[in-house]
């Protein structure tokens, strides 16, 4: 087992949870239903990934450490670059703060986060033995 793949993704996953209930009730008073839609996008490729974290967390026993450690930095990165961009840029959309749309760069680099994530980890299962 990898422990910090499991703290990190029961308490993402706890946190998507709770954000989504936010958005189902509090937020969709407040956000048009295009922020809605892309906060709920935001929240579900957090529970996804936090879900992955935690399979990967159980699954460290059967690779290298070094690929373990690799995959949970670019899922943790991805989350908090993918869905932490969206949150953000939710929250300025809907407060009409402006001159913040070099944030919007961060979301794809979560993206590129996620496949390279899911890419090592197709790697780490070819050198299973």
């Amino acid at each position: 087992m990898y422990k910090p793949a499991l703290l990190s993704g029961t308490i993402l996953a706890m946190l998507a949870v709770i954000f989504g209930a936010f958005g189902a009730h509090y937020l969709k008073t407040i956000f048009t239903p295009d922020l809605l839609t892309s906060f709920e996008t935001g929240v579900r490729y957090q529970f996804y990934h936090a879900i992955a974290l935690l399979i990967l967390g159980l699954y460290a026993s059967q690779v290298e450490a070094k690929f373990i450690k690799t995959i949970f930095i670019f899922f943790l990165g991805g989350i908090i670059l993918f869905s932490g961009s969206i949150y953000l840029l939710c929250a300025f959309k809907s407060a009409s703060i402006i001159g913040l749309s070099g944030l919007g760069i961060l979301t794809p680099l979560g993206g590129i986060c996620f496949i390279l994530a899911w890419a090592i980890w197709v790697v780490s299962i070819f050198k299973l033995k």
